[in-house]
């Protein structure tokens, strides 16, 4: 049953301005198109819940053209090491989602988050090294004999202009804002990815990327951007319920921020574009489509909160499912942890890989709709992880909410219903499918809106609830104090009532 804590958007057709015109000249065959939140919930205990193109990095008309930037001095560029995977063995039971656990070489220190059903890989920290700990339980690091940098074609290539797809001119417009991020600690490091909110330097990523896979809350981090610019970065402040983190680039102007995409309006089959760091591989592009919307995962997190919750899923995971929160490291093996945040996400099929944590998923017009945060992997405990098609993805509309108020406060909040809550389909005589209420914690949001024990919540703001892991997704992704619509079947008919979430943690 699951416990809610009552403590409680290119113009791709364009190419990059006049110097790179002569390659524009061939994207004229880019199409328009248009393609087209993070709050507490309750705990599922053993139930659950058209502009012009920036110029930079621009077309460049041959790949052997040369970068006009400066590489950094010598030593400036901190050396991460790469992570290797074992062969994969298939699961043993039902998908579970959990975060990479750490070795015991080092100690970790908890930095903050929910709960988690299945095994994701975090499609984030690329690198490794002995004693270097998992954020979130499922995933372990082997120690690599190598030391591998992070490297990339600091411009969007185009050796025949007369063939110029969509996705060049996309590319063209966002890699400029996609960064590829650098975290150490004495304990090990690694590469993730980030994309560009502002252009004085403020960076949004995944919290296991710079803490490590919860790791340290103190790490080194350095960022390079897609035309070669080193930063040092301080970390503004981490978000383990929806695993967002906002870092601060030190002396940075004239970046190019990101633009917003409405991700409320996307729609099964849109474009999608996934462009970060794979492999520690700068500036990767990839594609796909929406493969679905309003998909929740629930992940293991050794960078959540401890709560005195017990795991409400633990027969079902005897063994590894096929998801895991892609860390680019060898699995030995789960911490343990029992703590777990569930997310809403977009899922797609473009590619993305151990490194592409933090970075952007975008539409049609280059605009972001999702930050990549987990890929699923093909099965069992010492799997190799890679893109299989599945990817997951944060929605925009809840990264801008979390973000911003990273950076106003330092921190997010997210909201509360105040029920416990357990798949609806579990129950013995239950017709339907939704989030079942087991019980509503007294004075807390659910019962002052007036839902009942017994009651089955099937919406959550207009979106369709299937299980109580939809439903606590759906209740962290909203602000703390925010108003909600609930959507409910009692006796048989469907009702709707209006509440006041509480802020989970207070």
């Amino acid at each position: 049953m699951s416990t809610e804590n009552t403590a409680d958007s290119v113009d791709p057709q364009g190419a990059a301005e006049t110097a790179n015109r002569e390659a524009a000249q061939g994207a004229d065959a880019s199409a328009h198109a248009t393609a087209p939140a993070a709050t507490p919930v309750e705990s599922t205990q053993s139930t659950q819940p058209t502009e012009p193109l920036p110029p930079t990095p621009g077309v460049s008309p041959a790949a052997s053209a040369s970068p006009t930037w400066a590489p950094p001095a010598a030593g400036t560029h901190h050396p991460q090491s790469p992570y290797a995977q074992a062969p994969y063995t298939s699961p043993a039971a039902a998908p579970n989602y959990a975060f990479a656990p750490a070795t015991t070489a080092a100690p970790r220190a908890k930095v903050g988050a929910g709960k988690v059903a299945g095994i994701i890989i975090a499609a984030a920290l690329v690198g490794g090294a002995a004693g270097l700990g998992g954020a979130y339980a499922g995933v372990s690091l082997f120690a690599p004999d190598t030391v591998t940098t992070a490297s990339g074609p600091a411009s969007v290539t185009v050796n025949d202009t007369s063939s110029v797809t969509q996705t060049t001119g996309i590319a063209a417009k966002v890699l400029p804002s996609v960064v590829t991020i650098e975290a150490s600690s004495s304990s090990g490091g690694g590469t993730g990815s980030g994309v560009v909110l502002t252009s004085d330097g403020y960076v949004v990523t995944n919290t296991h990327v710079v803490t490590l896979d919860g790791a340290t809350a103190d790490a080194t981090v350095r960022v390079t951007t897609s035309d070669g610019r080193v930063y040092d970065a301080d970390v503004v402040g981490t978000d383990p319920i929806y695993d967002l983190a906002v870092i601060k680039l030190v002396g940075a102007e004239d970046l190019t921020p990101i633009d917003f995409a409405d991700s409320s309006n996307l729609n099964v089959g849109d474009q999608t574009v996934a462009i970060g760091a794979p492999l520690g591989l700068s500036n990767t592009v990839t594609t796909g489509i929406v493969s679905a919307l309003n998909r929740s995962i629930q992940i293991s997190s050794a960078a959540a909160p401890d709560t005195d919750q017990s795991d409400p899923n633990s027969e079902d995971q005897g063994g590894e499912g096929p998801f895991y929160f892609d860390f680019g490291q060898g699995r030995q093996g789960s911490t343990g942890s029992n703590e777990t945040i569930s997310i809403a996400v977009i899922q797609t099929d473009a590619a993305i890989n151990p490194g592409n944590s933090g970075g952007a998923l975008v539409d049609s017009d280059g605009k972001l709709i999702g930050i990549n945060v987990a890929i699923a992997s093909a099965g069992g405990s010492s799997g190799q992880a890679g893109s299989i098609g599945v990817g997951f993805s944060i929605p925009s509309n809840v990264v801008e909410r979390v973000t911003q108020e990273i950076i106003d406060t330092g921190s997010a909040t997210h909201g509360l219903l105040g029920a416990s809550v357990q798949n609806a389909a579990m129950i013995q005589g239950s017709t339907i499918t939704g989030a079942y209420v087991a019980d509503v914690t007294d004075g807390g949001a659910a019962q002052r809106g007036g839902l009942q024990a017994g009651d089955i919540v099937t919406g959550f703001n207009g979106v369709p609830i299937s299980d109580a892991t939809d439903l606590t997704a759906q209740v962290r992704a909203a602000a703390a104090g925010s108003d909600a619509t609930v959507t409910f079947v009692r006796d048989g008919q469907t009702r709707t009532v209006d509440v006041t979430l509480g802020q989970l943690g207070s």
